[in-house]
């Protein structure tokens, strides 16, 4: 449930902080004291859309914070999206001046989407316009598949028929394009048999590029590595090459005896007798791995011209096609799975077997959805009716139609029609054919009642819905709300005295003006509070004796506003 509720700077609101009660609440005041502000903030901090309009006069930000109860699902949504999990949760969101909108979840960055994804198992609010969305095909066929739980199957039929439009378009341009598309397959298999001849694999670039530069450069390679071995060892193969001037492991011999033989007369010079003999080893070494590598020169002219071809006709493939060398093997794949694509799409009768089976699965999956809204209309027809008897609409009867559409659609492949019977005539007709404004307010609020009885969100919120209700009526409509708050958490805003009376407690909302402009302000009512605001609502310029004992009456524990 909703627990608290701060809002700084918000249209009319300049400070308020709201700590909510369990049960059923009503939020009264006069016309135009912003009753609906409330209301409002509640849906900005639940992420829906604002600009700066919204902030008060003369303020650089608004800010909207709202804390809930958390739940199993709430935390399950949290740690899958990497939000800290605690036993509340808290959103809040700022908008600057600028319209630039912050929202945080248990103060973390988040996205508006990431709000609404949230708000959805948090609160569910309905709107004082809700009555003229239900005249709307659209929000029939959405108010039908909640209730339901539809959502899921809807999505797989919408997938379905998205993937039966797909597969028949891309039969359509197959058909179409039929001699552009035989071109680019000839193109593309002259060309695949170019470079499967060539062979050029993904590591063949480097690695010729490598031989050749060791190739070319054989001569130079020998007489460099031979110079060096000459002034390291004297041998045969670098004989010569350091003239008369002994050999680097020669003059570390001789240095190495002298340093030797003065160990007896000073053992300090052990350590540097040590390091001459590792510079012998590793230098001895080093003549050895260079003798090895002349060994290994291959001068071979021949195998350089065959590296030489080579190198040529991979870059003239190159150039011809446009790209480097090493991106020719990646070429090759990518056009093989062009050339396979083509030759599915040329093959008319495989597309015409692969749209059928796209229809196939559309018509199976639309007709699951078909069996589930039958289903689901019943029922609701059924209990939307009940609650209209008690709406003063008596022989009124609720009816969801489902016409069945010949091509389907991305909805299914039904159209979903409320219909009413028994007010005008015995025949059910459509709802905006049928109810009067008062008659269809009061089917609204029987059907957002029957809806949110099914819903397992917490917390309900309704802003001013029995527009166009008074009287017996109204009593009921309270009675109903009442009902509601038994099992969860209920806020009605609401101008209505018997709807007021019904709630369990009761905020009043002001407007005040003063020198620095005009504000909304929030008492908390108590029980002569309430008596005062259910009297002022009521009726009549001055508030008599008469009408707050009538108010108390309604308010008296066992009365019939009460509803005990």
């Amino acid at each position: 449930m909703l627990h608290r509720l701060t809002i700084r700077d918000f249209v009319l609101v300049d400070r308020l902080d709201l700590e909510f009660a369990t049960g059923f609440g009503a939020l009264t005041g006069e016309t135009g004291a912003g009753k609906s502000i409330l209301v409002d903030a509640l849906a900005f901090a639940l992420g829906e859309r604002a600009d700066a309009g919204i902030l008060r006069s003369g303020a650089e930000r608004a800010e909207v914070s709202a804390e809930f109860d958390s739940s199993p699902a709430v935390a399950e949504w949290l740690q899958a999206n990497d939000f800290a999990t605690d036993e509340a949760l808290l959103l809040r969101r700022l908008i600057d001046a600028g319209g630039r909108s912050r929202a945080y979840i248990n103060g973390s960055p988040a996205t508006l989407q990431q709000l609404r994804e949230v708000a959805e198992s948090l609160v569910d609010i309905h709107g004082q316009h809700a009555h003229q969305s239900l005249l709307r095909a659209d929000a029939q066929r959405s108010l039908l598949d909640a209730h339901g739980g539809l959502d899921a199957l809807c999505g797989e039929v919408a997938a379905a028929f998205r993937a039966w439009r797909a597969a028949a378009a891309a039969r359509a341009d197959a058909a179409g394009n039929a001699e552009a598309l035989l071109a680019e397959r000839e193109q593309l298999a002259w060309q695949l048999r170019e470079l499967e001849r060539l062979g050029f694999s993904a590591d063949e670039w480097a690695s010729l590029n490598g031989e050749h530069r060791r190739l070319a450069h054989a001569s130079g390679l020998i007489d460099g590595v031979q110079a060096a071995l000459a002034l390291i060892a004297d041998d045969d193969m670098g004989a010569g090459a350091g003239g008369d001037a002994p050999a680097a492991l020669h003059q570390l011999d001789l240095a190495g005896e002298r340093i030797d033989a003065l160990l007896d007369v000073d053992p300090a010079l052990a350590e540097v007798a040590g390091l001459l003999r590792s510079a012998q080893a590793e230098l001895a070494e080093a003549a050895s791995l260079l003798r090895r590598y002349v060994d290994r020169i291959d001068v071979d002219p021949q195998r350089l011209q065959e590296i030489e071809r080579r190198i040529e006709a991979t870059l003239d493939c190159a150039r011809k096609y446009r790209v480097a060398p090493d991106e020719l093997p990646a070429l090759l794949a990518s056009s093989r799975a062009r050339l396979a694509e083509l030759g599915e799409v040329a093959d008319l009768a495989a597309l015409d077997a692969r749209v059928a089976a796209a229809a196939a699965h559309y018509e199976a999956v639309a007709a699951r959805l078909g069996a589930a809204r039958r289903a689901t209309a019943e029922k609701l027809s059924a209990d939307v009716s009940r609650v209209m008897q008690q709406l003063a609409l008596a022989g009124g009867r609720f009816e969801v139609a489902l016409l069945p559409l010949a091509a389907g659609s991305v909805h299914g492949s039904e159209q979903v029609e409320f219909r009413i019977a028994g007010l005008a005539g015995g025949e059910a007709r459509a709802l905006a054919k049928v109810a009067s404004g008062g008659e269809l307010s009061r089917i609204s609020l029987a059907i957002q009642v029957v809806a949110s009885q099914a819903t397992r969100v917490p917390t309900l919120v309704f802003d001013e819905v029995d527009v166009g209700i008074g009287g017996g009526v109204a009593e009921v409509v309270g009675r109903l709300l009442r009902e509601l708050g038994s099992e969860r958490q209920v806020l009605c805003v609401t101008h209505l005295p018997q709807v007021a009376a019904r709630a369990l407690w009761q905020w009043r909302v002001l407007k005040e003006s003063d020198g620095a402009g005009v504000r909304s302000r929030l008492l908390a009512l108590d029980a002569a509070g309430r008596v005062e605001e259910i009297a002022r609502m009521l009726g009549g310029v001055e508030i008599t004796a008469i009408t707050r004992q009538h108010a108390r009456e309604m308010l008296a524990p066992g009365s019939a506003a009460d509803g005990q």
